[in-house]
């Protein structure tokens, strides 16, 4: 199989998800940091994660912070999330990645607080923003686009319909996927992702793969499923991580000038080297320490004790021969400016 043609067919995504065989890795995960190394050169991208209300009105089966589960919960003000945002971006973030549940009291007051979030982060402290705000309406969505934000991310994470009934209680699969279309058609780039792990087949992974490009999402992520306490998936077993490996490189040879994330939520600063290495060109996840945020898969691993840093992860990447990018270098590539590969 050329893995210099991009075009891959279904059957051959399949093939080489199922494959076992050392050398194929080898040449699937050389050729993935080639094509980034030709696109962006040394230069790796950084979100900084402010989730700031872990309230949320769905009961997702694999997800912590699922509305039955019995949790301590937390929804920071407008002053404390400006305050954590100035302190990721002095940190050398690119982009602030504002994500929530579908807590109710933003529904009510009709996302006014967050869209003057966006508004200050945008136009005061001039950095991108990404907002994840679970299903919201075409104005909202509208509003948060006037509003400056660069980015709405929402995540299928399957794009098998019975699979999705499964994981998302009572949620709608057309609703979701219409709620990013339409922030895609409003200027807004898209972020789409799927879940390893949780029942799917290698077909439905490489339908997942291929639907990301057919709706036009410029980031693209895979996160491996870690079983939640107090969930419904509580006793099911964590995918071994070379399945995510192989899709993040997968990605990287389907769309080589997406962002594809090395999310630090899965395994931590720990878990970065090996996702880097497999063709991301983003880390994610990053959260101040003792900020009082949590992330969502992994809510506490490598928080307050500073793993999840900017200091951290250039520490890492120095060592792969590789360097933080800038904040100017990250708008350039996302706006189409990019013209150093250094």
């Amino acid at each position: 199989m050329d893995l210099k043609n991009g075009a891959l067919t279904k059957q051959q995504l399949v093939d080489l998800l199922g494959s076992s065989d050392p050398q194929v890795l080898k040449e699937l995960f050389a050729r993935a940091c080639q094509l980034r190394q030709e696109i962006q050169g040394k230069k790796i991208f950084a979100y900084g994660f402010v989730y700031f209300t872990t309230f949320c009105r769905n009961d997702c089966n694999f997800c912590y912070y699922r509305k039955s589960n019995p949790i301590e919960r937390y929804r920071k003000t407008s002053e404390e999330i400006l305050s954590i945002s100035q302190e990721l971006i002095d940190s050398g973030v690119n982009l602030i990645d504002l994500t929530m549940g579908e807590d109710p009291v933003y529904h009510e007051e009709a996302f006014d607080s967050v869209v003057g979030i966006i508004q200050t982060i945008k136009d005061q402290y001039d950095t991108p923003v990404m907002i994840s705000p679970g299903v919201v309406e075409p104005e909202t969505i509208q509003r948060m686009a006037d509003a400056g934000a660069d980015w709405y991310a929402l995540y299928q994470e399957t794009h098998n319909r019975q699979l999705f009934k499964t994981l998302r209680k009572e949620q709608d699969y057309d609703e979701r996927m219409n709620a990013k279309l339409y922030a895609r058609n409003q200027g807004m780039c898209i972020e789409e992702g799927l879940l390893a792990g949780v029942g799917e087949t290698d077909e439905d992974i490489a339908e997942s793969l291929l639907v990301m490009g057919q709706i036009g999402a410029r980031q693209v992520r895979v996160m491996s499923f870690v079983p939640q306490q107090g969930s419904p998936m509580e006793g099911c077993q964590t995918p071994d991580r070379l399945k995510e490996l192989k899709i993040i490189a997968l990605l990287r040879i389907l769309y080589p000038h997406a962002l594809i994330p090395a999310s630090l939520d899965v395994d931590g600063i720990g878990g970065l080297k090996e996702r880097i290495g497999a063709g991301a060109n983003l880390i994610t996840s990053i959260i101040p320490p003792r900020s009082g945020l949590m992330g969502v898969a992994q809510n506490t691993m490598d928080v307050d004790d500073g793993g999840r840093t900017v200091e951290e992860a250039a520490r890492i990447l120095g060592e792969m021969g590789l360097r933080m990018a800038s904040r100017e270098e990250y708008k350039a590539f996302l706006w189409g400016k990019e013209e150093v590969q250094s």
